[in-house]
């Protein structure tokens, strides 16, 4: 659960960035989503795997 958490709190994060790039145009607004995006991906396929683990151990 506690990766869950993490993905709640980074997407809250890019709130912000988001705005800035989509309201405002700033484009280094945008690098910071791209990789935040990446980061969450990640994090995403991390608990994917976990619960694939979990369930199969039962």
């Amino acid at each position: 659960m506690k990766k869950f958490e993490e993905v709640k709190s980074l997407v809250a994060a890019l709130e912000a960035d988001a705005d800035k790039f989509y309201n405002k145009g700033n484009s280094a607004a945008g690098t910071r989503i791209r990789k935040g995006m990446q980061d969450l991906k990640n994090l995403a396929q991390a608990i994917r795997l976990e619960v694939q683990e979990t369930k199969n151990k039962a």
